[in-house]
């Protein structure tokens, strides 16, 4: 087996044949608005941004000082720089520094909003899965076992709900309640409808409860990805926003863990005592397991609203608004001194402002579609939600406990209790798995994680359909979840995190709002079909339905490959020059990037493997000091990673 070292130095040796080719494809154009400008000028820009803006003369040198920075974060170490040459400066100039040293050194204000918003995520994960075990029991409870459409309908009505109705409200609600506002409302809908859906006593009911609970699931699935993304510095954004897929991950096991914690609650698991020739199963004692299984998400949203009230508005939100001092504000919660927040707050105005010189400022749903760099973010965005759904992840989440229980509804208390401590195992390996994401999204890339990924659970796939044929003598349960599992592991690391982080920080800020809450809308449509599609076609196919979801995962690699440019360790506003690429030039890349992992004209590169080999030092152990090497263009990390 070749070492790790020897395959990275094969791959910059071939990669190098395609820079030496002339393709300039997804390389950053390092197009800092102040590049250029002399130390005179820096100072008169930070002067005249404090006037303009309203921030109050004492600010004067600091934003000064400010504007130097964000043109160039490295100056302070310069000898003939005042953070060196002035004694006064000694505290701004160690907290620049250990910015750069200790990058998850970060204040405890920015850890609190990060946690709020992780318990956001696990409203989410829990209001999915909540559903999960009550499956087994409310299908019987309301006479629709047999209509394996309708019952798709139901358990897929918050989705379409988000879909439709709840995505679109985003927009209106971050424009007039700013993102806390819009978080602490979609979690009030989210509480009152999950109590709801524990009084229903008709299938009927049930639909509407659950549609709307799609109006507290879609404009918080919208919300709370930006929130992050505008509110932390670049170089851990990834890691802090992806805590969304991981704390959804742990609110889908929370949700499986409390389906088998409440499965006895009462008589509803005794066929002898509950079924529907008595005609009791909407009884109390026959229905309280289910009941509680539904309803049981609804504290968590309470204590999501109550910390949201403490936390500090999004900055970029602020701005957006014009309220460059209230801005400033919420940048000083979030920094660990104030020159770092100026120097954030001056270079998010520069760049915001030279977007707004090439924007043609028309309608901007229009320029979603038609100004090429929003069009190719949104291309890509949609790309990766819609995948994260017909990969087949939800199949498993929302309907394990029926995938598992031989035989359909009515089952006897054994099988149902090994289905819901099986569906559990899924929660637990999927929220356990989506861990290292947090480090690993920075540190090998939201594509690379992707075309790793996109191939396995495939396999995956496959494996789950094959092992779910073979017959044992304990049931076929404990074989197919061997599938499960390890489509679990494989799913959480990468697409699993991927999708929402990517979608909130490929968006211009002035369309950010729009790109959204299209992205949550498609995916969520989608996620709506999975879910209504899934018990007729298994009941019509049998687990070869599993096989569809395989297939499709191959074809996601193909796109992902081909459409879906890397945006790791990129500010927010110098992601603009990523996505101007245009769609063929990237497809191009795509393909000679897959040319090297089967060994194509390897050694014709001119690059021997000794330098590929240094090359994969260099790579792994990042900048340093700003030493802007010659990295490929597709994992090169950005002069923002100046905070690295």
């Amino acid at each position: 087996m070749k070492s790790g070292a020897a395959l990275c130095g094969l791959f910059f040796s071939r990669l190098s044949l395609v820079r030496e080719s002339g393709e300039r494809v997804n390389t950053v154009v390092r197009s800092n608005p102040l590049a250029g400008l002399q130390r005179a000028e820096l100072q008169e820009l930070g002067r005249k941004f404090v006037v303009d803006k309203e921030l109050g003369t004492k600010y004067e040198g600091l934003f000064q000082r400010a504007a130097m920075l964000a043109q160039d974060p490295l100056s302070f170490r310069e000898p003939n720089s005042e953070f060196q040459t002035n004694r006064g400066l000694g505290a701004e100039r160690d907290a620049l520094e250990r910015e750069l040293t200790h990058k998850w050194d970060q204040p405890k204000r920015l850890y609190a909003l990060v946690i709020t918003c992780s318990l956001g995520a696990v409203v989410q994960g829990w209001d999915e899965t909540a559903i999960n075990g009550a499956n087994t029991f409310y299908q019987d409870a309301f006479g629709i076992t047999k209509n394996k459409w309708l019952y798709g309908l139901v358990n897929s009505a918050p989705y379409f709900c988000c879909a439709l109705i709840g995505c679109w409200l985003t927009e209106p609600l971050n424009h007039y309640c700013g993102r806390r506002g819009a978080i602490f409302i979609s979690c009030v809908i989210s509480s009152v409808t999950c109590l709801g859906q524990a009084f229903t006593q008709t299938w009927q009911q049930m639909l509407v409860a659950r549609f709307l609970l799609g109006l507290g699931i879609g404009p918080k699935s919208a919300t709370i990805p930006v929130y992050a993304s505008e509110c932390t510095p670049p170089t851990i954004r990834g890691g802090l926003v992806m805590m969304w897929q991981m704390w959804t991950a742990f609110g889908i096991m929370l949700g499986l863990l409390f389906n088998v914690a409440f499965l006895h609650l009462g008589d509803g698991v005794d066929t002898n005592l509950c079924s529907d020739k008595l005609k009791n199963l909407l009884t109390y004692s026959c229905s309280v397991n289910w009941r509680f299984m539904v309803a049981s998400p609804m504290f968590c949203p309470l204590i999501v609203c109550a910390l949201v009230y403490f936390s500090p508005e999004s900055p970029r939100w602020y701005i957006k608004k014009g309220n460059y001092k209230s801005a400033f504000e919420s940048l000083i919660r979030l920094r660990h001194s104030n020159i770092q927040a100026a120097r954030d707050l001056i270079y998010i105005h520069v760049l915001l402002e030279a977007e707004r010189r090439i924007s043609d400022r028309r309608n901007r749903i229009v320029e979603v579609f038609t100004i090429p760099r929003n069009r190719h973010a949104l291309q890509a965005s949609l790309i990766v939600m819609v995948l994260q759904q017909l990969c087949g992840v939800n199949v498993l989440a929302y309907y394990s406990s029926d995938v598992l229980v031989p035989g359909g509804p009515g089952r006897d208390s054994k099988s149902v209790t090994t289905a819901l401590l099986g569906s559990m195992g899924f929660g637990i390996i999927n929220f356990v798995f989506a861990l290292p994401a947090v480090r690993t999204i920075d540190t090998f890339g939201r594509r690379n994680l992707l075309l790793f990924t996109f191939p396995l659970m495939a396999l995956c796939m496959l494996l789950t359909f094959l092992l779910d044929r073979i017959p044992n003598s304990g049931g076929r349960a404990p074989l197919t979840l061997i599938g499960m599992y390890l489509f679990a592991a494989v799913y959480s690391p990468g697409e699993g995190p991927v999708p929402f982080v990517y979608s909130a920080e490929c968006y211009p800020l002035y369309i950010r709002d729009i790109g959204m809450s299209i992205a949550t809308a498609v995916t969520w449509f989608f996620n709506a079909l999975l879910t209504i599609t899934w018990p007729p076609i298994k009941d019509s196919i049998g687990s070869a339905a599993f096989t569809v979801y395989a297939a499709l995962n191959l074809v996601g690699f193909v796109f992902i490959l081909l459409l879906v440019p890397e945006t790791r360790n990129r500010t927010l506003e110098e992601l603009n020059s990523v996505f101007e690429v245009p769609s063929r030039d990237q497809a191009m890349y795509g393909m000679r990037q897959l040319s090297w992992f089967f060994g194509k004209s390897g050694e014709q590169s001119g690059v021997s493997r000794d330098e590929g080999e240094l090359r994969c030092r260099l790579w792994e152990s990042g900048p340093a000091g700003g030493d802007d090497r010659n990295f490929p263009a597709d994992i090169s990390p950005s002069p923002v990673s100046r905070m690295a």
